[in-house]
């Protein structure tokens, strides 16, 4: 980490070097390691390559699993999307089967946003080095791709690259795992970035999910990847309130069932991509005299991105620090890359998809881009580097 970047509650840079998620699934498969039914002899050895080749850019190949878990012959992890390590905590005296598993918190990557970290915890890499550094993000001269629509939302007449060209990393280092998830995201774009090559079983409903690990898990697959958002949906329409705890309950009941869908010598992980902070206020509308020298602007409401006009990058980052100095962080693009907030060794091709100015927040805001809506205001946001959405669990059970 930088040292010019203290450890404080509002912004946390991720511990890429230890207990992140983008070392979980290299942790998982280490565990697993020669007796793993893998697609070829040399395997085993190409993941202890991978994580010797990224122990010699400065992240740590020692294992981040909780205690217990090495030897097990089978772990299905389930990615619970928008499950903050701390909001989970708060809620556990309603919550039996998920307060009954061992707790231990880990990071997220930043920004904690969903395409960035699915994506670091599939391919075991930091934002910097897998190339989607958003939900929004620049592409080209002037287009703003949406990373989960794999759609551009300015200057349409901008050919979308094919997904392996962002991302050009295999995931789940070419092993091919079965791979759990909804129904509807079969074959999107960000499908295709994030799980492509994988062995697939879609979902249509919950008890689908149960049905289908107990069905893999007398098959002897040795690791199934789950992927569920319906907590991340609520907390975005509904806030950290009753409807959350309903959903967390839900989840809770699911979880149960999949503790009992485990066959012996098993282990149940579970984790999450980010975490979520309440945004009650409206998003803040960046002054006229920042405006004015704004191109356009990417990323996410708590990670704002600013693309400028030639030579305003000093101008505009002083008068961010002037009017929102005590809501956000202002970094430049420089400042950023130095710091190695995304991770470490960006590509210069990498480097051009972000904008010029971030503005990541520290207090409960969200920055206003009217490209950046949707159908409803969204109550709960998350992208920014606080503790409430940096902090994810992971939580482990064995049968």
């Amino acid at each position: 980490m930088n040292e010019g970047f203290a450890l404080s509650d509002d912004f946390i840079v991720p511990d890429y070097q230890g207990r992140c998620i983008t070392n979980l699934v290299p942790s998982i498969y280490l565990s697993l390691g020669k007796g793993l039914n893998l697609p070829s002899s040399n395997s085993f050895m190409k993941v202890e390559e991978v994580i010797r080749r990224e122990a010699l850019e400065g992240r740590s190949p020692t294992s981040i699993l909780p205690k217990g878990v090495e030897g097990v012959d089978s772990v299905v992890l389930l990615v619970l999307d928008g499950l903050g390590f701390r909001q989970l905590q708060q809620r556990l005296d309603r919550l039996p089967n998920l307060s009954a598993m061992t707790h231990e918190m880990i990071h997220s990557v930043a920004p904690t946003t969903t395409a960035s970290a699915l994506t670091s915890i599939t391919t075991g890499l930091a934002p910097s080095r897998h190339g989607l550094v958003g939900y929004r993000m620049r592409i080209g001269s002037a287009a703003i791709l949406n990373t989960l629509k794999w759609a551009t939302d300015r200057d349409c007449s901008v050919k979308i690259p094919e997904p392996k060209v962002l991302q050009p990393h295999e995931p789940f280092f070419g092993l091919r795992p079965m791979v759990v998830t909804k129904a509807i995201y079969h074959n999107t774009g960000f499908t295709k970035a994030h799980l492509r090559n994988v062995r697939t079983k879609y979902w249509r409903t919950l008890s689908g999910i149960v049905s289908t690990v107990r069905d893999l898990q007398r098959e002897k697959e040795r690791f199934i990847y789950l992927y569920y958002e319906g907590l991340d949906t609520t907390a975005h329409e509904y806030g950290l309130g009753e409807h959350y705890d309903l959903e967390l309950e839900f989840i809770d009941y699911l979880v149960g069932h999949l503790q009992a869908a485990l066959s012996r010598n098993s282990t149940l992980l579970v984790t999450a991509d980010h975490g979520q902070v309440e945004v009650l206020d409206p998003p803040v509308h960046l002054h006229s005299d920042i405006l004015s020298k704004v191109l356009y602007q990417s990323g996410e409401g708590r990670f704002r991105w600013l693309h400028l006009k030639v030579g305003m990058t000093d101008e505009v980052s002083n008068l961010c620090e002037k009017y929102y100095g005590d809501q956000c962080k202002v970094l430049t693009r420089e400042e950023l890359l130095d710091a190695q907030i995304l991770g470490p060794a960006m590509q210069p091709e990498v480097a051009l998809r972000l904008g010029d100015v971030a503005l990541v927040a520290t207090q409960k805001v969200a920055f206003y881009d009217p490209c950046d809506t949707g159908p409803f205001e969204l109550v709960c946001r998350h992208g920014a580097l606080t503790a409430d959405e940096i902090e994810v669990p992971l939580l482990s059970y064995l049968s």
